[in-house]
C-alpha cells in the first residue's frame, strides 16, 4: 500500500531537502536544524524516514535513535544509536562510554556536566568529517539527559550535520517544561525550520483514496465519510484501509471500525471571512510569528491577561484546536499582518 503520510507533504520534504543542501553546500559552522511536530499518528516518523532516504547527495552518516518504551533512562538517544555499533575508534574512556551505551555492567563515575560534554564528544566522534544526519525520533519521550544533549547538539560548532527532530506536543512529554525549553532552544537556531503536521483534508483524503482504488475516484460522500471517521488522521486512514483491503470503498464507510481507530472527527475550518477585530488581526499576527502571549503583549503594549482573552477568542472564531493551528489558519486565508508599534 501506499505511504498515505506522504501525501500533502509536499512541502515539507521540499524543506528538508533544502536544510540538508545548506549542510552539504554551506559548511555550516553549526548543525541545520528541523523541527517536526505533531500528534501521533500524523506521519512524521514516515516523513523523516521518506526525507533522509531521498538526500542527495545520500549522508555519510546517519544516526537515529528514541527512548525506551515506557522506560525512558538516561541518553536513551544516543544509547539507541550506539547500539550495535563499533566503538572501538572512539577516543572516549571506555567506562563512560560503557555508560552513555547502557551496558547492564556499567557504573556512572562522572558528573553530569561531565557526562554531557563526553555524550557531545560521542557524537562529533560518530560523525567525523560528515555529512551526517541526526535523527531524534519522539522527542516528548526522551529523559532529560537526552534533552539537555539535543540542545547541545544543534549549537555544537563544527557539526557537519542535519538535525532532524520529531516530536508530539510538549503536554505528551516525559519532562514537559524541559521539552518546552529544549524545542525553544531548537527553534532559536538560526535558521531552524519548523514544521507542523496537522491531519490531511478532505481533498488529500480523496488524492489517497483515488490511488488505493486504482485511480477511481470514490464518489464525494464516501470520501467525507472517510474523512470523519479517521480525523484526518494518516495512521487511522493507513490502518482503515488495511482493515478493508480488497473490499470497495463502501465498506470504509459502513463496516465498524476498530476501537482503536474511533478518533474524535476533525474541526471543520472556519470560512475566510472570519470576523476578526483589529486587536484579533494583531494578535493573529504574533502567533504567526511564534510570539508567546508574554512577547506578544509586549509587542503590543497590553497585558498579557488581554491577549490571552484575544487568543481565545481567535481560537474559536478560526474553529483552530491550538495557537498553531490559528497561525496556519492566517497564513492559508493570507490575513493581512499589521504592523506592531
Amino acid at each position: 500500500m501506499m505511504p498515505v503520510s506522504m501525501v500533502g507533504r509536499a512541502g515539507e520534504r521540499a524543506e528538508l531537502d533544502r536544510a540538508w543542501s545548506t549542510v552539504v553546500d554551506a559548511g555550516r559552522p553549526s548543525p541545520a536544524v528541523t523541527v517536526i511536530t505533531g500528534a501521533a499518528g500524523v506521519g512524521k516518523s514516515l516523513l523523516v524516514a521518506a526525507a533522509v532516504e531521498g538526500f542527495s547527495p545520500r549522508p555519510a552518516v546517519v544516526l537515529s535513535g528514541t527512548a525506551r518504551l515506557h522506560d525512558p533512562a538516561p541518553y536513551d538517544w544516543l544509547a539507541a544509536v550506539l547500539s550495535g555499533r563499533d566503538t572501538s575508534g572512539l577516543d572516549l574512556p571506555p567506562d563512560a562510554l560503557a555508560w552513555l551505551a547502557q551496558q547492564p555492567t556499567a557504573r556512572e563515575r562522572y558528573a553530569p556536566g561531565t557526562l554531557l560534554r563526553l555524550a557531545v564528544r560521542t557524537v562529533r566522534g560518530l560523525v567525523g568529517a560528515g555529512p551526517a544526519v541526526l535523527v531524534v525520533e519522539d522527542l516528548h519521550a526522551l529523559d532529560p539527559a537526552s534533552l539537555n544533549l539535543i540542545g547541545e547538539l544543534a549549537t555544537a560548532g563544527d557539526l557537519p550535520a542535519l538535525l532532524v527532530v520529531a516530536s508530539r506536543p510538549p503536554a505528551d512529554a516525559v519532562a514537559p517544561d524541559l521539552a518546552v525549553r529544549v524545542l525553544s532552544r531548537l527553534c532559536g537556531v538560526r535558521g531552524a525550520v519548523r514544521q507542523h503536521l496537522g491531519p490531511l483534508g478532505v481533498a488529500e483524503v480523496a488524492e489517497v483514496l483515488t490511488q488505493v482504488y486504482g485511480g477511481t475516484r470514490p464518489a464525494d460522500r464516501i470520501t467525507s465519510a472517510v474523512w470523519q471517521r479517521t480525523g484526518g488522521n494518516p495512521y487511522a486512514l493507513t490502518e482503515l484501509l488495511a482493515a478493508h483491503a480488497g473490499r470497495g470503498p463502501e465498506a470504509l464507510v459502513h463496516r465498524p471500525l476498530p476501537e482503536h481507530l474511533r478518533l474524535p472527527a476533525p474541526r471543520p475550518a472556519a470560512p475566510p471571512d472570519a470576523e476578526l477585530t483589529g486587536r484579533e488581526v494583531e494578535v493573529l499576527g504574533c502567533l504567526v510569528a511564534g510570539m508567546s502571549n508574554k512577547q506578544a503583549a509586549r509587542a503590543l503594549g497590553i497585558s498579557v491577561r488581554t491577549v490571552t482573552v484575544h487568543v481565545s477568542n481567535l481560537l474559536r472564531k478560526t474553529g483552530s484546536a491550538s495557537r498553531t493551528e490559528a497561525a496556519l489558519w492566517a497564513v492559508r486565508h493570507r490575513v493581512p499582518s499589521r504592523p506592531l508599534g
